[in-house]
């Protein structure tokens, strides 16, 4: 058994940079921990703290869209933890996200529900 302690980050492509470092840094309220320009690939890295893990988006604005919604193979979606999902689904409103309705995870118990990404990225929070 490798010795996995937990994962480090998580990496999301982008179509447009300055779309999406809007909605996760000023909307979602993600804090950057560097922002580095790339001229050897003439992209962006952005790099978000997210608890104890990272998030790192990179600009890619030539690469394929989501073939199919969720259900391509690879990535879902990506989860966030939250201690209360109606307050977090106000919170959301506020900043003009809008999400599914809420409802109840069969297997954990927990309140969860889905918003997207301006690269309609799905993305959850549960509790």
């Amino acid at each position: 058994m490798l010795p996995f302690s937990a994962v480090h980050h998580v990496a999301i492509l982008v179509g447009d940079y300055a779309a999406s470092r809007a909605f996760y840094v000023d909307k979602l309220g993600f804090s950057v921990i560097r922002e580095n320009y790339r001229p050897a690939r003439g992209d962006w890295k952005l790099d978000l703290a997210c608890g104890d893990i990272e998030l790192e988006l990179f600009s890619a604005p030539d690469s394929p869209a989501r073939v199919t919604n969720p259900e391509a193979r690879g990535l879902r979606h990506l989860a966030f933890r939250v201690d209360d999902v109606e307050i977090a689904v106000r919170e959301l409103a506020a900043a003009g996200i809008e999400c599914e309705p809420i409802r109840m995870d069969e297997f954990t118990g927990g309140r969860m529900t889905f918003f997207r990404d301006p690269d309609d990225l799905p993305l959850e929070i549960h509790e």
